[in-house]
């Protein structure tokens, strides 16, 4: 789906920071989104979390960092840390260039299918309704 010039697979679900988890199973690959990675800028380095960490929904664990800006990112789901992207590391462009590919940050073997409950859907209202807020909010950058 697109909204305006940025793109929102509708397959995934997101939040309030500009993330997103696309789900498999019992694991959730997160990223930013690619209106996160325009209001972003350019990404200069990626802190992503140790394997095995457990996370909790909605708490910082880990963080970007473009130019003057650091970004704490929540996780979108509970559970534990099953896999980072290293590439990421080492190469934090992607996450400007392929926010929905190559450029994942962490995948998170989830607990508690409902959490799901607490993000937003591409092609509802009340996405609609944030996309265009936020845009308003940063079209001086945008």
């Amino acid at each position: 789906m697109e909204i305006g010039k940025f793109i929102f697979p509708e397959e995934l679900y997101y939040d309030q920071t500009h993330c997103w988890v696309r789900i498999e199973g019992n694991v959730a690959t997160q990223g930013l989104s690619d209106f996160g990675q325009h209001i972003a800028r350019e990404i200069a380095f990626v802190e992503l979390p140790r394997l095995g960490r457990k996370v909790q929904q909605g708490v910082q664990f880990m963080s970007i960092e473009s130019g003057k800006w650091v970004g704490r990112l929540p996780a979108l789901l509970s559970g534990e840390t099953v896999e980072v992207n290293t590439e990421v590391e080492w190469e934090p462009e992607r996450l400007n260039q392929f926010p929905y590919d190559d450029g994942w940050l962490v995948k998170i073997r989830f607990e508690d299918p409902s959490e799901l409950d607490n993000l937003m859907r591409p092609g509802t209202d009340a996405f609609s309704a944030f996309i265009a807020s936020e845009t308003e909010k940063y079209a001086d950058i945008l």
